[in-house]
């Protein structure tokens, strides 16, 4: 018999489902605090780091330029990272090969904003310092190169700091073909030799890292000479005389040419390693490296030798220079244990060897290098020590994240992704966008400024949207009139301590049950605006409090919870931490994702009935490393989509929105990183606050069973499996896998006429799911036992339940007043299993339209499970033939779990785990009351007081046995009417006679097992 699972019409109402309402506005453009690149030079995706050189993929290249509808890349860097391909790549007419903010992106390559993506033609066109893309010798001669770190052009000419040959070369005409021969040398005699020694005059070079043409005028950074030098027009015959200095005081002088070598006091003259000049027509800046600062001349046309700047950024006068001045630039953000204050490693006004300053006339940009990040001023500083406005490549003005880090068990979810860059050398600004040599990552960066309509992890997994931590109290016992009951609410310092506690206390009242005091201590927690770090849930049939975090993600984990009980209070109360909370913003492909913000259309809500999904609706589009999503839903504030499958061969992709408004007009948002993992599942529930309840199913009309094979394949092995009173045999070959064991076994059930199940393999793992021919109450029962005969003990049986159980009606929704009863096999739906394993499933499964089959597949990571705090066993996880990016997960519960309408279920995939969603569960079997309180008793007489045992469920109830314990057992005796076995709807007795030998409180605990599990009731008497 083939399992198959229909889809519930309740599945197609899931985007509905969804969908939350939020206000709209529309901000303005500009560039925006932690927003990823739009596009990327010289990789094929975002995370990638190619080593190479071709006409499409870069090296570690450090420097960049615009100019006429060119960007030119400097292909080679002073700081370190490989490899140096000692090249100059000229892009033309990139109006016209890049795609613009606005365009229209067509479905086909698999990153249309990644220049070196192989099926796009988008090469670089001329190559200077090389004879070809692939050569990358450096070189001495008239039309080589050896580590050129700057190129320039006013798009007629271009000018190259060679840096390792201390001379800069110039084209008099933008090249035709590779490489091109310069026409002038500047800082050497000729082209074929390098003064020795290095003389300082108006002529040399020293390492030089900068260049610039402004106005007809040539300005060259000369590092390690700590000046910038400056020709009055464009020098027309090589080794010609620079006119005018800065940073020194005249041609000749030679500081140390080491980078904290010279001794003089930081002034507004004197520079350090300048590695950058520029200007925007109307004033000059210069990175002066060695002083962590920038220096503004606020007029270019008067400038003369020595000329002091007029402000600078970075530092908060001329006489500073230490990287990250942060108790001068930064406000204090705490005080040590001496109540000194302290300070941030870095903030808005400090720099660490900042590498590049670029203005457009109106903003100010500086590749802040040793800080990982683009500091960017809305307005040009007009005084030292400004603080910037913007910061690109860091989530915030405070953070360094390193993108070189890595950790074998934690994916790097930041290493080259499209919002982070490390050490950023050069600048340029084509009008529109803003370029970012990465040589760390070999790559050019490339940001648009657009409205930040997409906020910050506004893009989540569809099913979780948000994974927040729970923890819980639950409480056990008779309590006391006027005992005390505490719950502890704080926060954990670095070191684990508790602190910022705050403490809930209820008093026990006359009556008072264990519910009542959950409920209590519940409404004290959530009273007026509640507990800052926790929302409380009353979870009264557990007798427990759950503690969710207020805040999804791992922040929730950090909560701290407690709980105190007054002396004698006749309660215990155990507490379990909140955990669990996970970031459902990381991304598997295929996942249905929902996209959360303001302003996300210009349009009515609409919503695509079909299944095949389109990559434009009302207008929309959202953009996936530049691929056109599927899309499901869009409206104002929420879009529901699909991450595309292409994008599993990352770990980082950079996102962007796209409509066009009523009147015509075009809106354009700013990007937007979305970490990519291979799986991060999400369970879909019902709308509410978390744990929310989980859409889930009752998965047979008739009862099942489950048999797991595992061990090891030793030949002549014996494995038996006895139905009823039926055995199936099999002898183990020395060809068999497990997989063929349980093949063969299925085989031998199925085979039989006359057998009252049928048998089938499952999804996961090696098991056999045994499902009775008949629907109901009458299919229950039935005994399975397992054997086997092995002198190796290879082969291992387990007959994971004794009979079968657990019959309902198959596909309806589980519900508080239609639950799951223990042991029972059940489906949820998820999203974010990631690819399917399988070839003919991974074939099956496109982009945006319905997955094809076969239905039998399942994800490259195992899919586990746990309700309850029990293994649920996952019998199936695999997308659903007919849907799009979702997958159903068969479970069977465990058969020992309690009673509770909140019980707390999760799927994981390796370190993933899914958000926390609710299951209603109603064992079969009832033990009550919960506590039997047989009040004052005087010594050496009795109290007798009675618990009954209630099968309420479609089977036989075995294997059942009591005992009492705890401190005073010897006080409590029982009699019983009930034997091992129980039939279904009947009841029986235990008769506990209370004999207290002492004065005082007296407490035990009658338990009463079963196949089900454990039941206990609390005994409490006090003798006199």
């Amino acid at each position: 018999m083939k399992l198959t699972f229909a889809i519930n019409p309740l599945m197609k109402s899931f985007s509905a489902i969804l969908v939350m309402a939020l206000a709209a506005c529309a901000p303005a453009a500009d560039f925006s605090t932690g927003q990823s690149a739009r596009m990327i030079i010289g990789q094929p995706t975002f995370a990638a780091q190619k080593a190479g050189a071709s006409e499409v993929l870069v090296g570690a290249a450090g420097g960049v330029a615009y100019a006429g509808d060119m960007l030119l890349v400097a292909d080679a860097n002073r700081i370190g990272p490989t490899p140096q391909n000692h090249r100059v790549l000229i892009f033309k007419n990139i109006s016209q090969k890049f795609p613009a903010p606005t365009d229209t992106l067509s479905v086909g390559p698999r990153c249309p904003v990644c220049t070196a993506d192989p099926t796009l033609p988008r090469p670089a066109d001329v190559e200077l310092g090389q004879p070809d893309f692939t050569t990358v010798l450096p070189s001495l001669t008239q039309r080589g190169l050896r580590l050129p770190t700057a190129v320039a052009s006013d798009g007629n000419i271009v000018v190259v700091a060679d840096t390792d040959n201390n001379r800069v070369l110039i084209w008099n005409s933008i090249p035709a073909a590779n490489g091109a021969a310069a026409d002038i040398v500047l800082g050497q005699d000729n082209f074929t030799t390098v003064r020795q020694p290095i003389v300082t005059d108006a002529k040399s070079f020293r390492g030089p890292q900068g260049a610039w043409i402004q106005n007809g005028r040539l300005y060259i950074a000369d590092t390690q000479n700590h000046r910038v030098m400056i020709w009055n027009t464009i020098p027309t015959q090589s080794n010609q005389a620079a006119d005018i200095v800065l940073g020194v005081k005249d041609f000749t002088t030679n500081p140390d040419p080491f980078i904290g070598g010279p001794s003089e006091t930081p002034t507004n003259s004197n520079l350090l390693n300048p590695v950058s000049v520029s200007s925007d027509g109307v004033r000059l800046y210069v990175s002066d490296l060695g002083h962590n600062r920038v220096a503004i001349w606020s007029d270019i046309n008067s400038l003369s030798t020595n000329k002091a700047f007029d402000v600078e950024v970075g530092q908060p006068d001329f006489v500073s220079a230490f990287a990250n001045n942060s108790p001068k630039m930064c406000a204090s953000n705490g005080v040590d244990s001496h109540n000194n204050p302290t300070y941030p490693a870095r903030c808005a006004g400090t720099m660490n060897f900042p590498r590049f300053a670029l203005s457009d006339g109106t903003r100010l940009f500086v590749a802040d290098g040793g800080n990982d990040r683009i500091l960017i001023w809305n307005q040009i500083p007009a005084a030292s020590g400004t603080a910037a406005d913007v910061v690109l490549g860091q989530p915030d003005m405070i953070s360094d994240v390193n993108t070189d880090y890595s950790d074998l068990f934690t994916p790097n979810f930041v290493q080259s992704s499209s919002d982070t860059i490390r050490t950023p050398t050069s600048l340029a600004w084509d009008g529109t966008n803003l370029y970012a040599a990465d040589p760390s990552n070999r790559r050019v960066l490339v940001y648009t400024p657009n409205p930040p309509i997409l906020p910050p992890n506004g893009i989540r997994n569809a099913a979780s949207l948000s994974i927040y931590a729970v923890g819980s109290v639950v409480y056990l016992g008779t309590p006391a009139v006027s005992a005390t009951v505490a719950i502890v609410i704080g926060t954990k310092d670095t070191s684990g301590t508790p602190v910022n506690t705050v403490t809930y206390t209820y008093t026990v009242k006359q009556n008072d049950t264990l519910v009542q005091i959950v409920q209590g201590l519940t409404a004290l927690i959530n009273a007026g605006n509640g507990n800052p770090n926790i929302l409380a849930i009353a979870d009264s049939p557990a007798n427990a409090v759950l503690l969710r975090a207020r805040v999804s993600g791992d922040l929730g984990n950090n909560l701290a919870i407690a709980n105190t009980l007054s002396t004698s209070s006749g309660l215990t109360g155990t507490v379990t931490s909140p955990a669990g909370g996970k970031n459902a913003a990381r991304i598997a492909p295929g996942s249905l994702i929902t996209v959360f913000g303001t302003g996300l259309c210009d349009c009515d809500p609409a919503y695509v009935s079909d299944v095949a999904m389109p990559r434009q609706l009302s207008g929309v589009q959202l953009y996936i490393d530049g691929i056109p999503a599927p899309l499901k839903y869009v409206s104002a504030t929420q879009i529901n989509a699909q991450m595309p499958y292409e994008v599993a061969d990352t770990t980082s992709v950079t996102v962007w929105l796209r409509y066009t408004k009523k009147d015509g007009s075009v809106v354009t948002s700013s990007s937007l990183n979305v970490p990519i993992t291979q799986q991060n599942p999400g369970v879909f529930a019902f709308p509410g606050s978390d744990p929310r309840a989980a859409i889930a199913l009752h998965a047979f009309s008739n009862a099942t069973a489950l048999v797991s094979i595992d061990g090891s394949v030793k030949a002549g092995d014996i494995g038996t499996i006895t139905i009823g009173s039926n055995p199936y045999k099999y002898t183990v070959l020395a060809t068999d896998t497990l997989i063929s064991i349980r093949n063969a076994f299925v085989a031998l059930i199925n085979a039989s006429a006359n057998e009252v199940v049928t048998a089938q393999a499952s999804g996961v793992f090696t098991r056999i799911i045994l499902e009775s021919k008949v629907a109901g109450a009458v299919g229950t029962g039935i005994p399975i036992t397992t054997a086997s005969s092995s002198t190796s003990a290879g082969l291992i049986l387990t007959a994971l339940q004794a009979q079968t159980c657990c019959a309902n009606q198959g596909g309806s929704l589980i519900s508080p007043s239609n639950p799951a009863v223990p042991g029972e096999t059940i489906i949820i739906y998820a999203t974010g299993l990631g690819v399917p394993f399988e070839d003919a499933a991974r074939a099956g499964a496109q982009t945006g339209v319905a997955y094809s089959g076969p239905e039998l597949n399942g994800p490259v990571a195992f899919v586990s499970s746990l309700v309850g705090g029990r293994t649920a066993n996952v019998l199936f996880a695999s997308l659903i033939p007919g849907t799009v990016g979702l997958s159903k997960v068969v479970l069977q519960l465990n058969s020992s779990l309690p009673t509770d309408p909140l019980t707390q279920g999760t799927i994981a995939q390796s370190i993933y785990v899914s958000n926390i969603v609710t299951i209603p569960v109603q064992r079969g079997t009832s033990l009550t009351p919960a506590t039997l309180t047989f009040g004052t008793v005087t010594k050496a007489t009795t109290s007798v007081l009675s618990a009954t045992l209630m099968n309420a469920g479609l089977s036989t109830l075995t294997a059942i046995g009591a005992t009492v314990t705890g401190t005073n057992a010897a006080d409590y005796t029982f009699t019983t009417t009930c034997g091992t076995t129980l039939a279904a709807g009947a009841n029986c007795t235990y008769t506990v006679t209370f004999k207290p030998t002492i004065t005082g409180t007296e407490a035990a605990t009658l338990s009463v097992t079963d196949v089900e599990g454990t039941f206990n009731v609390n005994l409490t008497g006090t003798g006199q």
